[in-house]
């Protein structure tokens, strides 16, 4: 087999940023000239993070080929430039899915079906198979959860097993642990990086390199304490010290020669002798240098979790560098908003993001939310759930169809300017049914959205069930809402904008999920544009 594997784990406690630190080293071997990518293996039963409350998870990411991940397929994606599929994430669901499955067709004969060998070769399957796509030097495969979880154990066994049967110098393995800083005694502490180190090596799987995220610079004298006690070279201690931005983090690795170490273990040929980061390091300088400042408000009603909207966050940021602007991001929970407060609430901003999200709850605050960016010339961007906001609250306000609303929110509804899709009212099962994945969309000549991609034919991804009701798109368009994307095999509407509105677009789609550092998505670029040019109204009209 052509691929090198390298297996990232973590211990001590979750959240580190095993994502992160996987994505970083993948960039810089990919900035060496190497073949890279990376895939997440998840503890959890469910099948996949699409029936996961936000809360619970965060963003489900979706990729082009449909498949509902975890949010840390984005972070890959968003420094790699390239895209990941249903191969990049497996759950404890999928496998056990998949045995069982086996099982009853009788693939086993008779044999009694194990966690060992059958789950465990199953994991290990899974893990080598975008090794033998021949597409790739280097597969990087992060382990979610932390040693010691009794959900880990079978991915640790796999990786002990794998250890076994792959040649010499074809595999190695990465734990990520936490080295605290205790106050009262004024120093970092190395105990539970140790105990982190002997649950790995219990369960037979000896790390080659740790990576030691820190609040402080970790001191020559304690890296070799820990290289001593946990069984790894000195130079194999890689400091990990909290960073401004998660951008940061491959020129941080670099310095510790995280890239260096990997590339000696595995003896890698065939690189470059340093990697290639000029338009990585041209990216920071434009993000930590704006000439320009603009303040967005994110609509939503997951608020309280940064992650459960990820992707738009960090597309906000691609697309703030690219503008040269920084994008202070003000969150509201959309229940919070009524009539009432919408003007106290939503003043002082520069644009207005509505979100996606499924149900009814915050809906209505959505709606006011949209009308106030619309009567008061507030440059808006709607996603899913906050398109179908934007054409709801166009029909209500401006074409005055009172009743107007989605069937998600009224199953009865007799103004359903938001209809369920055609081809959903018959599923019954909630995972992976709804239309997911990447479609085509034509945009109209002359539009915002044509202006914005420069093209007239794209692809974006999608997940959702209900779609804008074509019934009524006559009477939105003679008003001055135009459906200026439309996909050429359904005529579903993928994208509305106002015509007489300095820049109110709102995608059926998900843009967010398609933006990454090399190429950030083009409608946030141009929003935030629109937001620049708002501000310096706002400031003239001040001044006159």
């Amino acid at each position: 087999m052509a691929s090198k594997f390298i297996f990232v784990t973590g211990g001590v406690t979750s959240s580190l940023g095993k994502g992160i630190i996987s994505a970083s080293l993948a960039k810089l071997l990919q900035a060496r000239g190497f073949s890279v990518t990376i895939q997440k293996f998840d503890p959890y039963i469910n099948i996949d993070p699409g029936t996961l409350n936000p809360y619970e998870h965060g963003e489900c990411f979706v990729t082009d080929d449909g498949a509902e991940t975890d949010l840390d397929l984005g972070h890959y994606e968003r420094f790699l430039n390239i895209p990941t599929s249903q191969a990049n994430n497996v759950t404890t669901g999928k496998i056990y899915n998949h045995v069982i499955t086996q099982e009853r067709q009788g693939a086993y004969l008779g044999k009694t079906v194990q966690v060992v060998p059958h789950i465990t070769d199953e994991i290990k399957r899974r893990m080598l198979l975008l090794g033998q796509t021949g597409e790739f030097d280097v597969v990087i495969t992060e382990i979610g959860g932390c040693v010691g979880d009794i959900e880990s154990l079978p991915f640790i066994e796999s990786v002990r097993q794998l250890r076994w049967e792959l040649p010499p110098n074809d595999s190695l393995v990465i734990h990520l642990t936490l080295l605290p800083y205790l106050k009262a005694a004024g120093e970092l502490k190395t105990k539970p990086t140790q105990h982190s180190v002997k649950a790995l090596s219990e369960a037979g799987v000896n790390p080659d390199i740790l990576v030691c995220r820190s609040e402080y610079p970790i001191p020559s004298e304690m890296r070799k304490k820990i290289a001593l006690f946990c069984n790894v070279q000195v130079n194999s201690v890689i400091e990990s010290l909290d960073a401004e931005t998660i951008y940061d983090v491959p020129l941080l690795m670099k310095k510790e020669k995280l890239d260096e170490r990997v590339i000696k273990k595995l003896k890698l040929t065939g690189g470059a002798q340093d990697p290639d980061l000029d338009s990585w390091k041209e990216f920071l300088g434009r993000l930590k240098n704006p000439t320009e400042e603009v303040t967005i408000g994110l609509i939503g009603k997951y608020v309280e979790l940064p992650d459960a909207y990820k992707s738009i966050i960090e597309a906000f940021i691609h697309a703030g560098a690219q503008n040269e602007c920084k994008v202070k991001l003000k969150t509201f929970h959309a229940e919070l908003i009524d009539k009432e407060t919408v003007a106290s609430q939503l003043q002082n901003l520069d644009g207005i993001l509505v979100a996606p999200g499924f149900g009814q709850r915050g809906f209505e605050g959505k709606i006011q939310t949209i009308c106030y960016a619309r009567e008061n010339n507030i440059p808006f961007f709607g996603i899913c759930l906050g398109m179908q906001a934007a054409a709801i609250e166009f029909a209500r306000n401006v074409l005055n169809i009172k009743d107007a609303t989605s069937t998600e929110m009224e199953p009865e509804a007799k103004n359903p300017v938001i209809d369920m899709m055609a081809d959903q009212k018959e599923i019954t099962q909630m995972g992976g049914t709804m239309r997911l994945g990447s479609y085509t969309c034509e945009l109209k000549k002359g539009s915002k959205a044509f202006s914005a991609y420069g093209k007239n034919k794209i692809t974006e991804r999608h997940r959702h069930r209900y779609e804008f009701n074509n019934k009524y798109l006559q009477a939105f368009e003679e008003n001055g809402m135009i459906a200026s994307g439309i996909n050429p095999e359904t005529g579903l509407v993928e994208v509305i904008e106002l015509q007489n509105h300095p820049w109110f677009v709102a995608a059926q789609y998900h843009p967010e999920l398609k933006s990454t550092v090399q190429n950030p998505h083009p409608l946030f670029v141009k929003f935030i544009k629109a937001a620049i040019q708002y501000t310096k109204t706002k400031k003239n009209s001040l001044v006159l």
